[in-house]
C-alpha cells in the first residue's frame, strides 16, 4: 500500500466551525499552490506532448480514461476540442468508468474493474499510432491500471496524470505527470486541489497539441465551429482584424466560406 499524500490530513481544522469568509480563504490559500505544483512538471508534460504530437501528425489519436472526477475532467476536455478547434470528435476521446450516465451519477464499483478500461478502449479500435493518458488523483484506481497496461503490451504511448509520487499508475506509464499538489482543503476531497492540477495539465496538453497540429494561427482559434451567435461574431472579428477590412465585409466572407481560416486563405492566396 503507498503513502497516497491525496488522502493525508487537511492542513485545517474545525472546518465545520468556521465562518464563510473563513473556509473561503482557506480554499483559495490552498488553490493557490496548484499551479506551483503544475510548473515544477513542466519538463514532463513537454516531453508526453512532443512524443504524442508525434503519433498525432500521422493521423494518432488521443485518449484520456478515468474514473469519477478524473474522468469527468477528461471527456469535458475531449468534448471540447472539437467546438474550439474545429477537429473531428474522434480525434480527442475522454473515456470514464460507468460510461456516459457515470457522468451524471456514480455508477458503484465501476472503477474497480481491472478489465472494463481496455474492453471499453476496444469499441475505439484503439492502436499502436494512438496515445492514451489514465488519469486518477491517486494514481491507483484498477479501471485505469489496467487499461494502461493492455496499452503498453500493445505499444500504445501511455501517459498519466496523477497527484502521488511513485503510485502504481505513475510507474506503468511512459510519460507520467505527477503534479503533487498535498493534502485537500477537506481531507481526500480530490475534486478540489487534484482535480483543478489535472484540469490545468489537460488544458496544457489539449491545447498545445492543437496549436502544434495548426488549428491555431497567430492567437485565434481559426478552425473553430460556429455554433452559436457569440462565435459567428468572435470569427468575423478574427477576419476583420487579419484582413483589416469592415465588419460587415468580413461577416460577407465568413458566410461565404463557413471557418475563419477558409475565409482568410481566399483573399490572401
Amino acid at each position: 500500500m503507498i503513502d497516497k499524500i491525496t488522502e493525508s490530513s487537511s492542513n485545517h481544522n474545525d472546518l465545520d466551525k468556521k465562518t464563510t469568509l473563513e473556509l473561503l480563504s482557506g480554499m483559495n490559500a490552498e488553490d493557490k499552490t496548484v499551479p506551483l505544483a503544475v510548473e515544477k512538471i513542466l519538463g514532463n508534460i513537454e516531453a508526453f506532448i512532443e512524443a504524442c504530437y508525434e503519433r498525432m501528425k500521422t493521423g494518432g489519436r488521443l485518449f484520456y480514461i478515468g474514473a469519477g472526477t478524473s474522468g469527468r475532467l477528461g471527456v469535458v476536455d475531449a468534448s471540447e476540442c472539437p467546438p474550439t478547434f474545429g477537429v473531428d470528435h474522434g480525434i480527442v476521446v475522454g473515456l470514464m468508468a460507468g460510461g456516459d450516465k457515470a457522468m451524471w451519477k456514480a455508477v458503484e464499483n465501476a472503477e474497480d474493474d481491472t478489465k472494463q478500461g481496455w474492453a471499453d478502449l476496444q469499441e475505439y479500435d484503439i492502436n499502436s499510432n494512438d496515445t492514451l493518458i489514465g488519469i486518477a488523483a491517486s494514481g491507483t484506481t484498477p479501471y485505469v491500471l489496467g487499461a494502461m497496461d493492455e496499452a503498453n503490451k500493445n505499444g500504445i504511448l501511455t501517459g498519466s496524470i496523477s497527484c502521488n509520487p511513485e503510485s502504481p499508475l505513475e510507474k506503468l506509464a511512459q510519460r507520467p505527470m505527477t503534479a503533487i499538489v498535498g493534502p485537500e482543503f477537506i481531507t481526500g476531497s480530490t475534486r478540489m486541489k487534484s482535480g483543478t492540477a489535472q484540469k490545468l495539465i489537460l488544458n496544457m496538453v489539449s491545447t498545445s497539441l492543437m496549436i502544434k497540429l495548426g488549428h491555431v494561427k497567430g492567437n485565434r482559434m481559426v478552425d473553430m465551429q460556429l455554433s452559436n451567435d457569440k462565435l459567428v461574431d468572435r470569427g468575423t472579428k478574427m477576419i476583420q482584424a487579419e484582413l483589416n477590412n469592415s465588419y460587415d465585409e468580413a461577416s460577407a466572407l465568413l458566410k461565404e466560406h463557413g471557418s475563419v481560416r477558409k475565409a482568410v486563405e481566399s483573399q490572401t492566396k
